[in-house]
């Protein structure tokens, strides 16, 4: 299957069935968990994608989460979702299926890291966040589920009340950077840029990958 933006949207990315432990992501995240795994050499973390558009419908992601648990079998397995708009129901899910999952509230609390992110949340109450993926997918994840492709003018009903958006980089990208600008200039917003690279992330499959 094609790594591409596009097909981990729709489709995510089937298990390649060499590894020992079995990483069920979501597809949004599956640039930064291969890069992670290439850097440290983590041949033995299989990594399954779940389609990265259950994002625009999260009532549906402890289903999916369950079904790909338990057609894991009895390998071990984490689940490299957050909360991600659940409002605890998959974390409850994943302690009833005997598995574990990254802590923190959405990608972009554990990209920064969890406790940082918290540390001035109150701060940026008015912040609009993407990450890489995000950038990358602007018009399929926000531009037209919002439908400002068809009515531009519902733009200030959605993000009036934001004041700035927050790209927090995994990598260092000039393109992306670019891309980025200009969906804050299309949202009306003033624009930051903030490089995380992985945060949490990193450390919660370093823990993984260790077992």
């Amino acid at each position: 299957m094609s790594l591409d933006d596009g097909t981990l949207s729709e489709q995510g990315l089937a298990p390649a069935g060499r590894g020992t432990v079995r990483l069920i992501a979501c597809g949004a995240l599956a640039h930064e968990i291969l890069a992670l795994k290439r850097a440290n050499g983590w041949d033995h973390l299989d990594l399954q994608c779940l389609p990265a558009k259950l994002h625009l419908r999260p009532e549906k992601i402890v289903e999916a989460v369950e079904a790909a648990v338990m057609a894991a079998g009895d390998a071990p397995t984490f689940v490299v979702y957050a909360d991600c708009g659940t409002g605890g129901a998959l974390s409850r899910k994943c302690k009833e299926l005997g598995v574990e999952m990254v802590e923190g509230p959405h990608c972009y609390s554990f990209f920064e890291g969890n406790d940082a992110f918290a540390a001035h949340a109150e701060d940026e109450f008015t912040a609009f966040y993407l990450t890489d993926f995000l950038v990358r997918q602007f018009d399929a994840f926000v531009w037209r589920p919002m439908g400002l492709d068809r009515h531009p003018e519902l733009r200030d009903m959605y993000f009036g009340h934001y004041t700035k958006l927050v790209y927090q980089a995994q990598t260092e990208d000039p393109a992306l950077d670019a891309k980025a600008r200009d969906c804050a200039a299309r949202l009306g917003l003033a624009y930051e840029r903030r490089f995380t690279g992985y945060g949490d992330l990193a450390g919660s499959l370093q823990e993984v990958a260790r077992r």
